[in-house]
């Protein structure tokens, strides 16, 4: 197979991806600036090897290569690819840079880059807190919905950690529900005194909750300006998961 050849079925392939419903042969020749014959012949040949399959009038993804992606996904480790881009984040702010997922009604601290300054937070790898106490575990809460939210209550309780903690249930599920319609979430001293955290989520490729991505600094030096930087970093960390296109991160 040639070069020629592999850069082209490698268009196709990138243009069928880009829709959420079979293309047909006159749009992807279109978009891909072939001839409709030369196209229809890679497309064969995908068809056959199981990389793409025909439905209807129209191309898809194949189960082939679908399988082959979810492989290659797997065989990427989340803290690993999130340390570098971490490691910038902190460099640039001079703060705490933390990578968390959740189990069950908690969120356990999975990585972190911490800054080489006197005055700093440092969360433990492997500990672990509540989630309405945390700014990624209310943003979790709240993509989850008002029924997740008050089984939540009702099997963890709404324990006080500080005098900000939020114990009241209609005051959690509005302040969740904000956090997931902004796509972005604050502690404030809610789990610790002195302590205020920004917090995002890391969505994977079915648009699920996988972790969190999170600021933490003393409160009178946190700045509410850092959540678009670290919105850009989240979405950084996606693309090189595998979860979305740059072009998607882009637009």
């Amino acid at each position: 197979m040639s070069v020629q050849v592999i850069d082209r079925l490698s268009r196709l392939l990138e243009i069928i991806a880009q829709y959420n419903r079979p293309v047909t042969l006159k749009i992807i020749s279109a978009e891909s600036e072939l001839h409709t014959s030369t196209t229809f012949r890679i497309l064969t040949s995908m068809v056959e090897n199981g990389f793409i399959e025909r439905e209807g009038d129209g191309y898809r993804l194949g189960e082939k290569l679908i399988a082959l992606g979810h492989r290659a996904t797997g065989q990427v480790d989340l803290a690993v690819t999130a340390e570098p881009i971490m490691a910038a984040l902190c460099d640039e702010l001079n703060e705490t840079i933390n990578l968390t997922q959740r189990e069950a009604d908690e969120v356990i601290y999975i990585g972190r880059k911490i800054p080489e300054r006197m005055m700093r937070v440092e969360q433990v790898i492997g500990s672990r807190a509540p989630l309405h106490v945390t700014a990624v575990g209310k943003l979790m809460l709240g993509i989850a919905g008002e029924t997740a939210i008050r089984a939540y209550a009702k099997n963890k309780g709404l324990k006080r950690m500080t005098d900000n903690t939020i114990t009241d249930i209609e005051v959690l599920i509005a302040h969740c529900t904000a956090a997931a319609k902004a796509g972005i979430a604050f502690d404030d001293e809610e789990a610790e005194i002195g302590v205020g955290c920004i917090g995002v989520v890391l969505l994977d490729e079915q648009k699920r909750p996988l972790a969190g991505l999170s600021i933490s600094a003393p409160v009178e030096r946190r700045q509410i300006s850092w959540g678009a930087q670290l919105m850009e970093v989240r979405d950084r960390l996606a693309v090189r998961m595998g979860f979305v296109s740059s072009d998607t991160v882009e637009s």
